[in-house]
């Protein structure tokens, strides 16, 4: 088994340099999901120094990109039809509920992106590398405050099964249909 080490994009660039951290990234792969490998390959590097979202890589042992997410902080409306009594009641902690509407308006961690490359099947599981997604997120917390993280993901039974299980804890909140990408995504949300 690989061991894993988990780094902010930009201290690599501060580690290594700007046109190594290219070559690195640019050996990423991932055939299950090209936009993820689009996003490592295109504009993993010019949205972090924007800081707009953050990309972490999970390296492994033999300085490989083993996987990688991308954080970033939005406001978001949840709406309030449909949702259990307990989310209602852990979402006033957090948000802004609007009387008229019945929705909340919240400001969260967002998982922008989040996958692994074709090398890290055998060694990294997807709770994995959620774990490590959520442990940056909750030192931002403890930081910043905050108690909500969401992300969007294509309604596929086998993705929303991932992020639903035991261990990842997200549930259903919402769709959203974009136009650009003519996908519906799946809206879930998770407490700390």
């Amino acid at each position: 088994m690989s061991l894993v080490t988990t780094i902010n994009l930009l201290d690599l660039v501060d580690a290594i340099g700007e046109e190594d951290t290219k070559k690195l990234l640019s050996d990423f792969s991932c055939a299950k999901n090209r936009e993820i490998e689009k996003y490592v390959h295109n504009s993993a590097l010019d949205f972090a120094k924007q800081k707009i979202p953050m990309t972490h890589l999970v390296v492994d042992d033999l300085g490989r990109i083993a996987a990688i997410f991308a954080l970033t902080h939005k406001a978001i409306e949840i709406a309030g039809e449909g949702l259990s009594n307990t989310t209602r009641s852990k979402l006033c902690r957090f948000a802004e509920l609007d009387e008229t509407s019945g929705s909340f308006s919240v400001s969260s961690f967002l998982i922008v992106q989040f996958g692994k490359s074709d090398i890290a099947s055998s060694f990294l599981s997807g709770d994995s590398l959620m774990a490590c997604a959520i442990e940056i997120l909750s030192s931002a917390q403890r930081n910043v405050g905050g108690g909500v993280v969401y992300l969007e993901c294509e309604d596929k039974p086998k993705l929303l099964q991932f992020y639903e299980n035991d261990n990842n804890r997200f549930r259903p909140f919402g769709r959203r249909f974009s136009e650009k990408d003519g996908v519906e995504y799946i809206q879930l949300l998770r407490f700390f």
